[in-house]
């Protein structure tokens, strides 16, 4: 793989992410694709993970059910397809994206698409949310990599400003599969360095190591 593409993929996922933050759009209504039963409102129903699941199954994964549901299906059957297919189904009218999407910025979410996703179900345990990592190599990449943002407990940066802080620690139980893939590309719209340069058992360590930090 090529450098360029690379960065393309990692476009990608960050886009897959929030592509919103990533090119500074707001947006105050629905997605008009999504479901009129569903119960999350405005800016977050245009969110591709939204629909599609952190763990790229949709509702045949960890939002088969609950607050995020929606009935659509995730993005696994296009892993290793043409990008170019790709990008024509993201134009379609389903998606909705207009012109607020460059012409680079759907290739790169289309590489991703293509390239970028794995079968988490292979590495994290559904029915515990438990990754199946190494707690100790996890830690030794997270006190070297990721301490300066986050704290050596995981609680320098809260993700909810509610009564009820989530930190890192209580996400990556919470929501494991969210907790991968920003290892794995980072964060739109923070300094947030992507992972994806060591090897998936080392950015699954990290999770695991990260699920044994406070959770409040």
């Amino acid at each position: 793989m090529t450098g360029m593409r690379f960065v393309q993929i990692a476009r990608g996922g960050l886009l897959y992410d929030d592509w919103l933050i990533e090119v500074g759009k707001k947006i105050s209504e629905n997605h008009p694709a999504y479901p009129r039963e569903g119960r999350i409102k405005g800016q977050n129903t245009w969110r591709c993970t939204e629909c599609h699941g952190w763990d790229y199954k949709g509702k045949s994964g960890a939002y088969a059910k609950g607050i995020h549901y929606t009935g659509i299906t995730g993005i696994r059957s296009y892993e290793n397809r043409d990008p170019a297919e790709i990008v024509t189904i993201l134009k379609n009218e389903t998606h909705a994206f207009g012109d607020m999407l460059s012409e680079k910025d759907f290739d790169a979410l289309a590489l991703f698409i293509s390239n970028g996703q794995v079968d988490v179900d292979r590495y994290i345990d559904r029915r515990t949310r438990k990754s199946k990592g190494d707690i100790a190599n996890g830690g030794r990449i997270y006190l070297s990599t990721c301490t300066g943002c986050h704290g050596t407990d995981g609680k320098e940066i809260t993700f909810y400003s509610g009564k009820s802080p989530e930190y890192l620690g209580t996400v990556a139980n919470k929501n494991p599969w969210e907790t991968l893939h920003k290892i794995r590309w980072g964060h739109p719209g923070a300094p947030m360095i992507s992972l994806v340069f060591l090897d998936l058992k080392d950015q699954l360590d990290v999770v695991t190591f990260c699920q044994s930090l406070p959770q409040y």
